[in-house]
């Protein structure tokens, strides 16, 4: 029997995750606990446990990301900026993904938005967010905003009342 080739592309369809948060991260271990706000970038993929050996093909596809295994479910992510933006946003950007073969409408949708705050992300990369230029930060919040409509279980994000009070 012939092996079958390994398709991320339905893979992603189907459990996959262009994901944009805005976070509040305190930092316990330093004195005052200060606080700091930033805008996260994350491709996933999710599966169970036993189906973990798939998430490696996608690893070795995209060349970067990590796998790990909480109960029942295996994750494997990219978090790291520089490889989403030169690994991640190329792989799925590419004329090969056709509509045909390609992302579903919807997932296609919310890459494409992804895609556009990845730009802006990387393009502030190693900026403290206060310096961002403000239309930057409106742009990412109209992304998120938009991206909401392609998710299956949306969530409301805790911090984006001060994303809007950073944009202004």
């Amino acid at each position: 029997m012939a092996q079958q080739k390994f398709d991320i592309i339905a893979l992603v369809n189907d459990k996959g995750c262009f994901d944009l948060q805005f976070r509040k991260d305190t930092r316990h271990e330093r004195t005052g606990s200060p606080t700091y706000y930033r805008w996260k970038l994350q491709f996933v993929v999710t599966m169970p446990k036993e189906n973990a050996a798939v998430l490696e093909h996608v690893k070795k596809e995209l060349g970067a990301g990590t796998i790990s295994t909480i109960k029942e479910q295996a994750r494997f992510s990219v978090q790291d900026i520089d490889a989403i933006n030169d690994l991640v946003v190329p792989y799925f950007a590419t004329p090969k993904l056709s509509a045909k073969a390609g992302l579903t409408d919807n997932k296609k949708k919310d890459f494409d938005l992804w895609q556009k705050a990845v730009a802006i992300i990387y393009n502030n990369k190693g900026k403290k967010i206060a310096a961002w230029e403000k239309t930057d930060l409106v742009k990412l919040l109209d992304i998120h905003k938009e991206m909401m409509k392609f998710k299956e279980r949306p969530r409301k994000q805790k911090w984006l009342d001060m994303a809007q009070t950073l944009a202004q």
